[in-house]
């Protein structure tokens, strides 16, 4: 059985900050693996400026060549439609690995208007990170579930951000890989448009 660490979300782009969550998140719990999860689409987010699946899980790839530890899975992207955490947990837990739910403190609000989120915290154990420089208190148990922290460096990106430098033509070098860079150069993605 291993130990699995979930990231999912957009990816629109993939940023360092995603990839430096991530490793912090496998040392610190010794994770065996982090499974990153792009989504079809997400119900609570806009789709405006979305790049598509196969553009996004392109650039995912990209970042996260040669660590082996980091594998991607097309589960939501398959599925198409609305991507929900509980769906996808539900998949997963067929093959009996021990998966840990990774969430950012800025998500955690939203977190109650999930679907069936004491499913996903039966599922899965929660991970919760600090992330783009909110401080925010973690509690430690939701639904009476035990939560844990980890604490992240507070590395200001986000993929909103990204897509808004390039619309106006503003330099995303060191905010995304030198190959994502590029792919968003070639592909024309995130061109004159906020």
């Amino acid at each position: 059985m291993k130990k699995i660490g979930i990231l999912g979300g957009s990816f629109n782009p993939v940023h360092l900050g995603h990839l430096i969550l991530a490793n912090t998140v496998l040392e610190k719990f010794q994770l065996d693996q982090i499974l990153f999860i792009p989504c079809y689409l997400q119900p609570l987010k806009s789709r405006d400026n979305f790049a598509t699946a196969e553009d996004r899980l392109k650039m995912l790839s990209l970042s996260i060549k040669g660590n082996k530890k980091f594998k991607i899975s097309k589960i939501e992207l398959n599925r198409k439609g609305k991507s929900f955490t509980v769906d996808t947990l539900r998949e997963l837990s067929n093959d009996k690995n021990d998966y840990y739910f990774i969430i950012g403190a800025d998500n955690l609000k939203d977190f109650y208007n999930w679907k069936e989120p004491r499913e996903i915290l039966r599922l899965a154990k929660m991970i919760v990170t600090n992330r783009g420089g909110i401080q925010k208190k973690i509690p430690k148990k939701i639904f009476n579930k035990k939560i844990m922290e980890c604490k992240i460096p507070n590395i200001e990106i986000s993929s909103t951000e990204i897509r808004n430098f390039v619309a106006s033509k503003r330099s995303i070098k060191y905010f995304v890989s030198r190959e994502v860079e590029n792919f968003i150069y070639k592909k024309k993605l995130y061109i004159g448009r906020k």
